[in-house]
């Protein structure tokens, strides 16, 4: 199945709790998150099949137009980026840490995806908008090589979209950093 991203974001936390319940009603989508996010705003991701994720947010678009700040459709997704999304974590073996940082959910959700789909990597953690002003973040792991691959060909997504904030690779983290990742 190929799976679809939704990102929907809106200037009001009332109307982006009204804009999830018809994007639930809408279609047979999942909902990745709906929560409010830094600076007042709402967030809403949905998965699917493509033609699913964007029915839901056809019918989000229509009805909430006033209050829309940003919609972006993601086709063709990586399970992997899907599923840390949804909060999965791999038992991911402790090799080499690589960071990406963007600016926006859609931007670091698309890095991801570039970063998994150019390297034998496995994504640590998936971070979105929540606690961080509305950027986003990505963990990797893997060898060295391929960790570094990654982060550059999803840093490289980012920044020629220019929302790219950092990246860092560390090729043996201390063990103790582990344990708060």
């Amino acid at each position: 199945m190929d799976y679809a991203v939704g990102v929907l974001e809106l200037r009001s936390i009332a109307r982006g709790i009204e804009a999830s319940d018809a994007a639930l009603k809408s279609a047979g989508i999942r909902l990745i998150s709906a929560q409010p996010i830094c600076p007042g705003k709402f967030e809403l991701v949905i998965t699917g099949e493509l033609a699913q994720v964007s029915a839901a947010m056809d019918k989000v678009k229509a009805g909430f137009e006033e209050n829309l700040l940003d919609a972006v459709l993601l086709g063709r997704i990586d399970p992997a980026v899907v599923k840390a999304l949804l909060g999965a974590q791999p038992e991911a073996k402790r090799g080499a840490l690589g960071t990406i940082e963007t600016f926006t959910v859609a931007s670091v959700i698309l890095a991801a995806d570039c970063a998994v789909k150019s390297a034998d990597v496995e994504i640590l953690e998936l971070r979105t908008a929540r606690g961080m002003g509305g950027k986003g973040v990505v963990l990797l792991t893997g060898d060295v090589a391929d960790v570094t691959a990654a982060v550059e060909a999803g840093a490289r997504y980012a920044k020629e979209q220019g929302v790219f904030v950092g990246q860092s690779i560390l090729g043996a983290p201390h063990e103790e950093l582990w344990n708060f990742l």
